[in-house]
């Protein structure tokens, strides 16, 4: 079975691959893909999410190789640019460790990287706040709290609501423990494309850290910030994010918004 997903565009031009944050679906895209016409644009429903629930369990290594099929049977010439939010984005960072040669340009956004080797302690605390977390991740309050943090606009928490609420209490131990514990992959260093790697301005300091470690090891990225926007910023400020990845897709230079990193 393979993974839901959602085409549009000219499916003879460079074909663009967006993978969404955690708790969404490829909804949380469909603004990008609208300013898009001229590319042909794909966004799945990754493992465990929205359409893409009963394939397989969520691992960081499944929920890769499922987007590395998509890509080999969807794209024009078995290539795409990636573009990736949090959980998206690291699952892109898996594809550039294994198959590198599937990814044309890429941008990502949101990516935390677990930097130190967890002790047991830490893996029996993570164990227990997931399970305290997990049956009441459906609540009133647990969601909202998530829509403030995120800053989701109104037209689209009913969405958010929804795609919560369909993930499966294990599905949703499983993507957040593999979010959390999530390591540096291997080879980075060896991928030869550019690489955009962002952070809201708002966003949390440990992934502002992250993007600098990424941005370190891949040998053609360079580092922003979106100025005044938070986590998730592509639904917080969709004209500057869109302006962004128009500019970085087509070579040109990048909004003179944007703040430099390091």
């Amino acid at each position: 079975m393979n993974l839901y997903f959602k085409e549009t565009g000219n499916q003879e031009s460079d074909t663009i691959v967006f993978l969404h944050e955690l708790n969404m679906a490829g909804w949380m895209w469909y603004s990008q893909m609208e300013s898009l016409p001229d590319y042909h644009c794909i966004v799945p429903d990754l493992l465990g999410h929205g359409e893409s629930q009963d394939i397989t369990k969520f691992t960081m290594d499944n929920a890769a190789k499922q987007v590395i099929e998509l890509i080999d049977q969807r794209s024009v010439n078995g290539k795409a640019h990636l573009v990736g939010m949090a959980l998206g984005a690291q699952i892109i960072l898996k594809i550039l460790s294994r198959a590198p040669e599937v990814a044309d340009r890429v941008f990502i956004s949101g990516a935390l990287i677990n930097s130190t080797l967890p002790s047991k302690s830490f893996h029996e605390l993570l164990n227990y706040l997931l399970n305290v977390y997990i049956p009441v991740k459906d609540d009133h309050l647990s969601i909202g709290s998530y829509i403030r943090c995120y800053g989701i606009p109104k037209n689209q928490r009913g969405k958010y609501i929804n795609s919560t609420q369909v993930i499966k209490p294990e599905t949703a131990f499983n993507v957040l423990k593999e979010n959390i514990l999530f390591e540096m992959p291997d080879n980075l260093d060896k991928f030869p494309n550019s690489v955009l790697v962002m952070a809201g301005e708002k966003d949390y300091s440990v992934i502002k850290r992250c993007a600098l470690d990424i941005a370190d090891i891949l040998p053609c990225s360079n580092a922003y910030l979106a100025p005044g926007v938070g986590h998730i910023w592509n639904l917080e400020a969709p004209e500057l994010f869109n302006q962004v990845l128009h500019s970085f897709l087509s070579g040109k230079s990048l909004p003179d918004v944007l703040i430099k990193l390091g």
